[in-house]
Parts: structure tokens; C-alpha cells; sequence
């Protein structure tokens, strides 16, 4: 026991001598971050019995001589320098007060605007994956809003002309309709009408194939010709429940693209008839700051809808009458439905009406003649280029104000997102997106200049105000004055 007493009071001892250095190495280091801000040193004394830790140190009140009070109490206090930095740490000259700071300004920026974007990017996989789950109902609503931008204004005539809210869009919604159908049948009697005219020229054009491989460059035999055949058999018959699954794909496929389409037509005819009630439906399940915005950018863009279907159906119908009169000047059979089909494709900007007209393409290969087939590609390309360079700005104008590159990357993007569903609805997307993103930023510039406006208005009134006041004071100063130097 008496051992360790012994060892405890030496433990004691040397803990008390650390204490006490380190009090002395603390002073010094105030005395010199004061000298360096031209300060005076603070010193502090610490008790006889046990030194005082350095927060106490920083703490402690500094005496001032009498003679320095009057000076010191009209005076300023200087700002208090900071010794310590985030964690406890030592303040040094040359080193941030925190670790941010350091970061260089770029960096920081960067990596704000980078969790930004991925948090923004995360927002639209969410919004895409319910878009997916829920794709036979956006395309159904994405479709009756294209359809009822290209029949609302008719409606909207009649309802200015005395009809009936009901009667006008039943009207031009069963109009609409009958169209479509008078379309379909179009396309389905011209098939059929043609479609044994086409098998035999299709077989004289396979033929002509085969004995161009047997005769021509390449040189190939019957049995080769014979093998490739027997292989392309094989292939069937081997993957017979493949093809089994695919026609049950296939049924599938046609009972979903039926319940859009009725769902889309169902959609239409109440977008027709009660549009501005479901507008302002719409409008109150946003925050109440923003519906003022969305209420004005609202109507510009459905007029930017509305122009864009309406020039998209007149550039169509000009590329199907062109290129239906070039394919049915070369002879190629079914020219009337192919054009039709033309006319469909031509609703995807750009590229809709060469890609369906690939298919007046191959017919002309196979029932006619290589070179037939090479002036319909000519054909094909001219109206393409009469489209994009005079076509479409002409009709369009700028209601639609987006650039060729967007609308291709538009598509693509749409078309591996959506399938042609995606590629149709991606141009009228960003047109419609674009003209209330440009409606917002001129509002809120509009909003900001108001702003201005009435800051500088108020200073100026405050400063005729203060202006006023000061000549009322020399003023009255003056008065007071004329008495004092009369006597």
C-alpha cells in the first residue's frame, strides 16, 4: 500500500507539471496570434493549485488600466479573433476554418449539380417505370390528346355558331370516326382487290431471283439454292413452339391494342365535350403558387398541340399524295394503299414516310425491276428532302420551334423507350415541353423586372422623402435663426 500511495503522489506530480506546461506553451500561442493581428497579448494567470484547461484560458476577462477605460468605452471592440476552427481545431493563417472551404469552387459546384441530376434522373426512372406499368393507359390518353387537338377546334367553331356543347363534339367526334374506318376499309379493300395481281408478280419476281444467283456474279448452284431452302424449312419446323408462343404474343398484343384503342376513344369524346372542366380539375390538384403559371402556360400549350397535329396531318397527306403519284408514274401495283400506309408513317417526323416507304421499295423489287425499285428510293428521298426544308416550316412556322437534330433524337428516343407509340408521341412531347418551359422563364422574367420596378420606385420615394425632410429641417432652422439675428 505505502508503494503505491508512493506511485500515485509521483503520477499526481507529473500530471501536474504537464498541466503547467501546457499552460504556458497555451499563453504563448495567444501571445502570438495577438501579436500577429496587432493585438495586445492576453495573459492569464492560472491558480496556484492547478492550471486552468484552454477554453477556460480563452474565457478569462483581461483588466484594463483606468486610464484606458474612458478611451476603450468610446471605441469600437475589434471583432474577435478565432483561435479555434470545426472540430476543435487549431486556427492557423494560412488554413480554412473548415474543411468545405477548401474544396476548390468548381469542384463544389460540380458535385451539388451532380447529386441534382442524379436526384432528378432517379425522379424520372420512377415517373418511366409507372409510365411502363401503366403504358395501355398513357398511350390511350397520349393518343386522345393528339386526336382531340385535331378536332377540338372544329368543335369549338360550332359551339361559337349556337350548337349545342353535347351535339358539337358528339358530332365531330362520330365524324372523326367514320373517318378512320372509311381509312381502314380503304386500305383493306385496295389489299385484297390487288393482293392476287401481287402473289403472282412476287413469284415471277422470285424467279427472276433465283436464276439471277444461278446466272449472275455469284454463281451458285441448284443445290445450294435447294440447301438453303431445306435449312430455311428445318428452321420452322424446329422452332414450332416458339412461333406457337409467339402467335399467343400476337393475340395478346391485338386484345391490348383493342382496349386502347377504346379506351382512346372513350378518352376523345369527353376531352371534346368537357375539356375546360377537366382543365380546371387539373389545376386545383397543384400547390396554389403554381396554378396562376400553369393556368397561363396551360392554353399555349395546347396550341402548340394543336398547330403541330394539324401541320403533321397536312405535311402527311402532301408526302402520300407525292410519293403515291412517283410510285404509281414507275408501275409499282398498290399504289393507292401504299400511299395510305405512307400517310400513317408520315405522323413520326423526318423519318415515318422513308421507313414506310421501304415497303413500296421491296414491292417495286420484287414485282418489278431493280431499277424501278431505285428510282422509288429516289422518289422517296426528294419528298423527304421537300419535307424538311420546305414542308414543314412553312406549315408548321413557329408554332413548333424545335431543331431537326432534337426531333431525330426525339424519335430514337422515344422508339426504344415506346416502340412506334414512343416515336409518334416523343415530337409533340417536347414541342409541348418546350413552349411552357420558355412561357415560365418569360413570366418570371417579367415577374423579376416588376420587381426591380417597385424596389426602385421605393427607394426613390424614400429618398424624396428624406430629401423633404431635410429641407423642412434647414427651413425651420433657418426661421429659428432670423429672430436670434435680429436681436
Amino acid at each position: 500500500m505505502a508503494r503505491g500511495g508512493k506511485a500515485f503522489k509521483a503520477v499526481a506530480k507529473g500530471m501536474a507539471v504537464v498541466a503547467s506546461a501546457a499552460a504556458v506553451i497555451e499563453r504563448r500561442r495567444r501571445a502570438a496570434i495577438a501579436a500577429e493581428y496587432h493585438e495586445p497579448p492576453v495573459e492569464v494567470a492560472p491558480p496556484p493549485d492547478r492550471a486552468l484547461p484552454p477554453a477556460a484560458v480563452a474565457a478569462a476577462p483581461v483588466p484594463a488600466p483606468r486610464e484606458e477605460v474612458a478611451a476603450v468605452a468610446h471605441t469600437p471592440a475589434p471583432p474577435p479573433v478565432p483561435t479555434h476552427g470545426a472540430f476543435g481545431r487549431e486556427l492557423h493563417p494560412g488554413r480554412p476554418a473548415t474543411p468545405a472551404e477548401a474544396v476548390p469552387w468548381g469542384l463544389r459546384v460540380a458535385a451539388e449539380s451532380t447529386w441534382r441530376l442524379l436526384l432528378l434522373g432517379a425522379a424520372l426512372y420512377v415517373v418511366f417505370m409507372v409510365v411502363d406499368m401503366l403504358r395501355l393507359v398513357a398511350f390511350a390518353v397520349l393518343a386522345s390528346l393528339l386526336i382531340s387537338a385535331l378536332l377540338e377546334p372544329t368543335v369549338s367553331w360550332l359551339r361559337r355558331h349556337g350548337v349545342p356543347r353535347s351535339l358539337a363534339a358528339g358530332g365531330v367526334f362520330m365524324s372523326g370516326l367514320a373517318g378512320i374506318g372509311l381509312v381502314g376499309w380503304f386500305v383493306v379493300w385496295q389489299v385484297t382487290t390487288n393482293l392476287s395481281d401481287v402473289t403472282s408478280k412476287v413469284q415471277d419476281g422470285v424467279a427472276t431471283l433465283r436464276d439471277w444467283l444461278i446466272t449472275g456474279p455469284l454463281h451458285l448452284t441448284e443445290q445450294q439454292i435447294k440447301d438453303f431452302a431445306d435449312q430455311i424449312t428445318k428452321a420452322i419446323s424446329t422452332n414450332t413452339d416458339q412461333l406457337t408462343s409467339v402467335g399467343l404474343t400476337g393475340a395478346q398484343i391485338a386484345v391490348e391494342v383493342l382496349t386502347a384503342v377504346l379506351l382512346a376513344f372513350f378518352t376523345t369524346f369527353f376531352l371534346l365535350y368537357d375539356g375546360e372542366r377537366i382543365w380546371s380539375w387539373a389545376l386545383r390538384g397543384l400547390p396554389r403558387h403554381s396554378r396562376y403559371a400553369m393556368a397561363g402556360a396551360g392554353p399555349k400549350a395546347w396550341a402548340t398541340l394543336t398547330a403541330y397535329v394539324r401541320g403533321t396531318v397536312c405535311v402527311a397527306f402532301i408526302d402520300a399524295v407525292c410519293i403515291g403519284i412517283g410510285i404509281q408514274l414507275l408501275g409499282v401495283p398498290m399504289a393507292l394503299p401504299l400511299a395510305v400506309i405512307i400517310f400513317l408513317g408520315a405522323f413520326v417526323p423526318l423519318v415515318g414516310a422513308l421507313v414506310t416507304g421501304t415497303v413500296a421499295v421491296l414491292i417495286a423489287l420484287v414485282t418489278t425491276s431493280p431499277w424501278t425499285a431505285l428510282m422509288v428510293l429516289v422518289v422517296l428521298i426528294a419528298v423527304q428532302q421537300l419535307e424538311g426544308h420546305i414542308l414543314q416550316p412553312l406549315i408548321l412556322g413557329r408554332a413548333v420551334r424545335v431543331h431537326p437534330l432534337g426531333v431525330v433524337l426525339g424519335v430514337a428516343a422515344g422508339s426504344i423507350i415506346g416502340g412506334i407509340g414512343g416515336a409518334i408521341v416523343a415530337v409533340p412531347l417536347i414541342a409541348v415541353t418546350n413552349t411552357v418551359v420558355a412561357h415560365l422563364r418569360r413570366r418570371n422574367e417579367a415577374g423579376q423586372a416588376v420587381f426591380t420596378a417597385l424596389e426602385a420606385a421605393r427607394e426613390a420615394a424614400v429618398a424624396r422623402t428624406a430629401a423633404s425632410a431635410a429641407a423642412a429641417g434647414a427651413a425651420a432652422r433657418g426661421t429659428a435663426g432670423a429672430p436670434a439675428a435680429a436681436e
